[in-house]
């Protein structure tokens, strides 16, 4: 794995993308195969990404990539899922927390009120179950999924890549414009 302060601009932006989209199909999956609510638009935006997501991807590679390289200590190959794992449960639930704030406050509403029906729950704003299922999520973001994507960001050229990430930033922007207008 690439340590987070040697990962290019490109492969950071590119790799909060793909986060944003997997949230996105995870939130997608859970209403409609597991709650059997019926689809709708899980973001904030309209295409099919939430970005919370991949703040919460790079929060992680830069909270915890430096971890992830120490191998030279015994005890801490021992300890490191389970410190991954309240890592990633710790900082994800912060971030869904202020997200919550930050969502209110500009659209009046966050999309997990449902929260509320949780036993354990702050504000309808996060609850444990999510926080638990948010760091069993980082921890296999940190040991399989991303290795994968610095598998697969390593193929294209940087040139490619470059082109891919303003191709990307120019769909994103006129989403969020969109967004901004429409909704």
């Amino acid at each position: 794995m690439n340590k987070g302060k040697n990962r290019s601009f490109t492969d950071l932006f590119l790799s909060f993308w793909m986060y944003a989209v997997m949230g996105w199909c995870y939130e997608v999956f859970l209403e409609t195969v597991v709650y059997r609510w019926g689809f709708s638009n899980r973001g904030v935006l309209f295409g099919p990404y939430c970005p919370v997501y991949g703040v919460g991807a790079i929060c992680f590679l830069f909270c915890f990539g430096w971890l992830m390289e120490k191998k030279d200590v015994k005890w801490l190959n021992i300890a490191k899922p389970f410190l991954i794992f309240l890592g990633c449960t710790i900082v994800a639930t912060l971030i869904e927390l202020i997200a919550s704030y930050i969502l209110e406050a500009a659209t009046g509403s966050w999309p997990w009120q449902t929260y509320a029906d949780y036993k354990y729950n702050f504000q309808a704003r996060i609850a444990l179950s999510t926080s638990v299922r948010f760091g069993l999520g980082g921890t296999a973001f940190m040991y399989l999924v991303q290795p994968f994507f610095d598998w697969l960001l390593a193929k294209p050229s940087d040139k490619t890549k470059k082109y891919i990430t303003i191709a990307v930033a120019v769909i994103i922007c006129t989403d969020v414009v969109c967004t901004l207008i429409l909704k």
